[in-house]
Parts: C-alpha cells; sequence; structure tokens
C-alpha cells in the first residue's frame, strides 16, 4: 500500500508538539518545587527530652486458671480433665465473669515416665517406664471488679482449680492517663526550653517537632494472692500502677 507523502509530515509535526509540551512541564514542575519547599528553622535549636507519669489504682486484674489431672491412660487423664474445668468455666461465669473476658490459653498431654534410680544425671536415661499421662487446661480470665477478686479466687478453687496464676493488675482506661503524663512531660520540656533561652538571652520563638517514644505500665506492687482455705476470702492489696510517657522534643529560639 502506498504511503501518502502528508501522513509522514503530520506525525513528525505531531511528535515535535509532544516534546515540547513536556519539555513545559518539567519546566513549570521544577519552578513549583523551588516555591513550594517547606520552611526551615532559622533560630537556635534546642532538643529536649523529657518523661511524665501519671499513678491509678488498678481496677482490672488478670488471672490465669486451670486443672491439671492424671491417670495411667490419656483418655481418661483428658476425659478426667474435660469433666473437671467445666466446672471451673461454669464456676467463673457464676462468678460474673463476661465470655469476652474468658479465653481458654492451652491444652496439653503429656507422658509421665519413671526412671531406675541413679540415672537422673545420665544424657540417655536408658530403661524408663511409661506410668500415666498428665492433661492441662488452662484459661485466661479478666476480673474489672477488683473488689470481687478475692470471690472470683475462692470460687475457682472450690470448683477444683489447683493451678492459678496472677493477678496481672492494669489500668482499664489507659488513655486519661496517658494524657495526663503526656501533658506532665510537655511542661517540663517548655520549662527547660524556657531556661535555655533565658540562658543565652533569647526566647523560646516555636515548638518544631514533637515524638512519642513509648509508654509502659509499672505495677506497684505485683501482688500475689495466698488463700488459707477453700472457704475463706483472698486478700487483695491492688496497690498503684504507673504509666509513662517519653517525649522527645525541639524547640527554636530566637533574639
Amino acid at each position: 500500500m502506498a504511503r501518502q507523502p502528508g501522513c509522514h509530515l503530520i506525525k513528525e509535526d505531531v511528535m515535535k508538539m509532544v516534546k515540547i509540551s513536556i519539555a513545559a512541564l518539567l519546566a513549570l514542575a521544577l519552578t513549583g518545587c523551588g516555591n513550594d519547599s517547606a520552611p526551615s528553622a532559622h533560630g537556635t535549636l534546642v532538643s529536649i527530652s523529657a518523661s511524665g507519669e501519671a499513678t491509678r489504682v488498678p481496677d482490672v486484674a488478670g488471672l490465669s486458671a486451670g486443672v491439671v489431672t492424671e491417670a495411667e491412660d490419656g483418655d481418661a487423664a483428658m476425659k478426667t480433665n474435660a469433666e473437671q474445668m467445666e466446672k471451673v468455666i461454669k464456676a467463673i461465669r457464676k462468678a460474673g465473669i463476661e465470655e469476652k473476658d474468658i479465653q481458654t490459653s492451652g491444652i496439653s498431654l503429656t507422658p509421665r515416665y519413671e526412671y531406675p534410680p541413679n540415672t537422673a544425671g545420665s544424657p540417655n536415661r536408658p530403661g524408663r517406664t511409661l506410668v500415666g499421662y498428665i492433661a492441662r487446661n488452662t484459661v485466661n480470665l479478666k476480673v474489672r471488679e477488683i473488689g470481687k477478686l478475692g470471690d472470683v479466687l475462692n470460687a475457682l478453687t472450690e470448683a477444683g482449680a489447683n493451678q492459678i496464676h496472677g493477678p496481672s493488675l492494669e489500668i482499664g482506661e489507659p488513655e486519661p492517663v496517658l494524657a495526663e503524663a503526656r501533658q506532665q512531660a510537655l511542661d517540663k520540656a517548655q520549662a527547660r526550653a524556657k531556661t535555655y533561652a533565658e540562658a543565652l538571652g533569647m526566647k523560646v520563638r516555636r515548638l518544631v517537632s514533637v515524638s512519642e517514644s513509648g509508654s509502659a505500665g509499672i505495677p506497684r506492687p505485683m501482688m500475689r494472692a495466698e488463700m488459707a482455705s477453700a472457704d475463706a476470702r483472698a486478700p487483695v492489696a491492688p496497690g498503684e500502677t504507673t504509666l509513662s510517657v517519653n517525649l522527645d522534643l525541639v524547640f527554636e529560639l530566637e533574639d
């Protein structure tokens, strides 16, 4: 098919127009980048790290409770364990713990062996004899009313829980406490920046940047509940929990 003579010229003109348009766009982009640069600090910069703390009486307690059973047969160990654990779960619910605060954390079945005398230190430990199986079932639960913690502990033991760990005490709504700690850290940093400025014959112009490096709960003390008997209410001492916040700030000073 013969090429029309006008087509080649039209294509060349179009390509030239495209090149010119691209060059114009690049020029505009470079011009915009130069005018849109972020304002930089012109004064003296001072970096300050400050921490703040806020303390509250914890209002939530975490517990781990479970049942350990043993039998010569693995099926029997698991069956007995399941029956006993069902009683524990019912006792937890009866104590007013919501379903969302009850979570199974582990179920296991392990063999138990006996070894001949004087072989405990042997690396191979020959001659072992299988004597039974140990079944374990554990749940984690949260008690959102500290005043009921002693009653919950007693209910667990009465229902047959033979392993209880905790409690770990925490603040149920930590954000208001953390906000107080942040404000304390910010006040400290501003006071230090003012001190630096006055010592240099300057004043604080503005806060350039602020970052939070983290926060942590510091329980004090970690309480352990002890039960004298199944019908004795376990003593509970919640103590206090401290939340801390660390801030890194940069201030700009000016004459």
